[in-house]
């Protein structure tokens, strides 16, 4: 028989695996460059590499050839492009995908076995998700194929990429999903955890974390998330890279994390968010067991931190000028004060006046502000201008646009039974790998 779980995390199950292999295939297709497609076999395997055995996996072979053509594939769907000094990361992460394969479709066989049941998808099962992802992209499943026979890839290799992907994912979630419970103290104590954390400031990220344990050690880890970072600015897609090299859960949705809070990730990547801006790609980050690239989608205050948007109406104006020039700056800022009716309009009353500039001053934390600009604004509310302010530069008046608290919306008690469920189940998975890994005969070559 057909192995049958809870219907609802089939579902889910079964739309996050379509919907993460499509991704891949579609970066397969669309990354392909003339480039890539002539690129000889002997550039993708490690040099002097023949047809032989690249390991064994409890009696099992891998041959060279399952490992070229698993990094062809990489290559394809990360977007980088093979260099002499990467294409050792590239062999390893081939590998290392190969061997947990092989060790997950052995464990699924031994399961079938003993309890009489049908795991591992068959043809016909592989076949609807090829054609579903060619679809996806536009094209039939022949099309598909000859895009990847281009680049030197078998249709083969991916199959057995979502057979045992598919297969693996359909045996966790059938195992343990139904027998996950969320209790109601833990959705409390979640609801509490994150009461708790609104004040403290939160970021929207997306990550890649190189498991130095996986990779070879930290030295190894440090050394190839460099030179992913080095690709990436390069133009290779974030979430490309994601999805091959991140040792992370989150690699299923190329990287994505969504909002977190200061405190939920290690120290160091906390401290490095601290620095960085939107749209900005952190470097190598080590941590205790490996190394972290993330990449700062966007960021916000806290829920008790006060944020105002400003524009402000100036007269440059340097330190030490006349008293009298002072005081006509003062009164031409007044005029123009005296006719500003909120941030609508104000860069066209201030245009009629010689020798003002107006300009948007965008959204920032009151706390954050210098010391007269705050002392300005703090009491204003939206619309309302400030008197003029003297700085070192020259005479300013700031008008409100907005304010709040930088704080968004509270999480659905569903978002947050969903969230726990989903940490739950990929420990498990984790710990399964684990086993099976530490239980196995693996000996490369």
């Amino acid at each position: 028989m057909r192995l049958k779980d809870d219907e609802s995390v089939m579902t889910r199950a079964a739309m996050q695996g379509r919907r993460t292999l499509a991704a891949a295939c579609l970066a397969a297709a669309v990354l392909a460059t003339p480039a890539m497609a002539q690129a000889p076999a002997a550039q993708v395997a490690p040099a002097g590499l023949s047809e032989s055995v690249a390991a064994v996996v409890n009696d099992e072979i891998i041959s060279t050839f399952d490992l070229a053509q698993r990094m062809r594939l990489l290559i394809a769907t990360s977007g980088i492009q093979p260099t002499q000094q990467n294409l050792p990361q590239f062999q390893r992460e081939a590998l290392s995908g190969l061997v947990d394969e092989r060790l997950q479709i052995q464990e699924l066989r031994r399961v079938e076995k003993e309890q009489k049941i049908e795991i591992i998808p068959n043809d016909a099962d592989v076949d609807e998700q090829l054609t579903e992802m060619a679809r996806e992209n536009n094209a039939t499943l022949q099309q598909f194929t000859n895009s990847l026979a281009a680049q030197g890839i078998g249709i083969g290799t991916l199959r057995e990429q979502i057979r045992a992907q598919s297969g693996w994912q359909r045996w966790v979630r059938g195992r343990y999903g139904s027998r996950l419970r969320v209790g109601d103290d833990q959705v409390k104590a979640e609801m509490e955890r994150i009461a708790e954390a609104a004040s403290r400031p939160q970021y929207q990220i997306a990550e890649v974390f190189i498991e130095a344990a996986r990779v070879g050690g930290m030295d190894v880890a440090v050394n190839g998330a460099t030179q992913l970072v080095t690709q990436m600015q390069q133009g290779a897609p974030f979430p490309a890279v994601a999805r091959q090299f991140s040792a992370s859960p989150s690699a299923a949705a190329g990287g994505d994390v969504g909002w977190i809070t200061a405190g939920e990730m290690p120290a160091e990547v906390d401290a490095a968010l601290d620095q960085m801006r939107p749209g900005q790609l952190s470097r190598p980050i080590p941590v205790r067991d490996g190394v972290y690239i993330v990449f700062l989608r966007d960021r916000r205050a806290g829920a008790a931190a006060v944020t105002v948007r400003l524009k402000q109406v100036a007269i440059a104006l340097p330190q030490g000028a006349a008293e009298a020039d002072v005081r006509s700056a003062a009164a031409r800022l007044t005029d123009v004060r005296s006719r500003i009716r909120g941030c609508d309009g104000l860069e066209a009353e201030a245009g009629r006046v010689t020798g003002v500039v107006a300009g948007d001053l965008g959204e920032a934390e009151l706390k954050d502000l210098s010391p007269a600009f705050r002392g300005a604004v703090e009491g204003l509310a939206p619309g309302q201008t400030s008197e003029p302010i003297r700085t070192n530069v020259g005479l300013h008046i700031l008008t409100v646009c907005s304010r709040g608290s930088g704080g968004a919306g509270e999480a659905s008690r569903d978002q947050i039974e969903g969230r726990l469920y989903g940490a739950q189940l990929s420990m498990i998975a984790r710990r399964y790998m684990r086993d099976l890994r530490t239980a196995a005969t693996i000996e490369t070559r």
